[in-house]
């Protein structure tokens, strides 16, 4: 062979192998490119509150780690879908995910949810965090399955106290009032068992039936009641702690399924974290709420003495036993070994 026919051939290869480089990087880069994603995340309440800044800081870290490719759109405040048909919105593929209060899940199917409505259940938050982030809470999340849903994370809007124009302190002080309530069948009784009427309204729609006498009172965590301007429209604010207001983020089974596994793992991550943040600014928010309440001096604030908190639970015992019987007591056994278990 010529001396020459080396330099040709290693030509020749050089050649072919750009040749291929030309051809299969198109075919690659198909391969890695992935087409945008945008997920709608629809709510109820105000962008300051633990929920709303939740959302937004969840919509940061999406967009920052997908470099963009995921978009999540945040629909705060119900410009969407209320209290009465977000979860509908959602099952339906309309929306892909919502954050709704626990107390949503009665009326779809899923009272077993409404055992963290019960009243005088939990004692502080660590209580809540056995229940809700062991698992009891995985236990819950598994059900959604038979609605075409899959629970990503819960977290807190603290413990809701009772307003209306008087204070609320015994049961006596219930008498007669209508009280707004969330679709809780536990929350309904509850109000009935204090002697009050209960009246089923969205969440958007209760600071106006405040002002225009439509119900009397209500009960919210102080960062709902002051973001939402309910102090305007009540004189009269009651430190009862006597129930939890929770949320579970909750996404459409067939839109989660239909993601790619490392984006699932994305937007799971992120929402992790923003959930952790969320846990940590409830009580910071509700305590800031409540001195601004203070200062606005349009609204009395009461506490409690230990002799009334005892009245009102005893009052509502009824409602406990009732979802027991309703629920079954397998549920009220998980829940106090949940209660039992040592803090994280």
């Amino acid at each position: 062979m010529p001396t020459f026919a080396y330099p040709l051939l290693a030509g020749r290869r050089q050649w072919l192998g750009a040749l291929a480089t030309g051809l299969l990087a198109p075919v690659a880069g198909l391969a890695n490119t992935r087409a945008p994603i945008t997920l709608r995340f629809s709510h109820v309440v105000a962008q300051d509150t633990p929920k709303g800044r939740a959302a937004s800081r969840f919509k940061a870290l999406v967009e920052a780690r997908s470099g963009g490719r995921i978009t999540v759109q945040v629909f705060p405040d119900g410009q969407l879908y209320g209290d009465h048909d977000e979860m509908q919105a959602l099952q339906l593929g309309a929306v892909d995910m919502v954050a709704p209060s626990l107390s949503k899940f009665g009326r779809i199917g899923l009272p077993e949810f409404e055992l963290l409505d019960l009243p005088f259940l939990f004692e502080d938050l660590s209580d809540v965090r056995r229940v809700t982030l062991g698992s009891l809470g995985q236990r819950l999340f598994n059900g959604l399955k038979r609605q075409g849903l899959v629970g990503l994370g819960f977290f807190d809007n603290g413990f809701k106290q009772m307003s209306a124009n008087r204070p609320l302190l015994t049961p006596a002080d219930f008498a007669g009032l209508r009280m707004r309530v969330q679709a809780s069948r536990v929350i309904a009784d509850q109000m009935r068992a204090l002697g009050a009427r209960p009246v089923t309204l969205a969440f958007s729609e209760t600071r106006r039936a405040l002002a225009t006498g439509v119900v009397d009172g209500t009960e919210n965590p102080v960062s709902n009641f002051w973001t939402q301007g309910m102090h305007q429209v009540q004189s009269d604010l009651s430190l009862t702690n006597h129930g939890y207001l929770g949320y579970a983020v909750v996404t459409n089974q067939r839109f989660w399924e239909h993601l790619q596994a490392d984006d699932r793992e994305l937007i799971y991550q992120a929402l992790q974290e923003a959930l952790d943040d969320a846990r940590q600014i409830a009580d910071v928010q509700n305590e800031a709420a409540l001195a601004a309440l203070r200062q606005s001096n349009t609204t009395r604030i009461h506490s409690l003495s230990p002799s009334q908190r005892a009245r009102l639970q005893q009052a509502v015992q009824p409602v406990h036993q009732a979802l027991a019987r309703r629920i079954g007591p397998d549920w009220f056994q998980a829940l106090q070994d949940a209660l039992a278990q040592p803090s994280a």
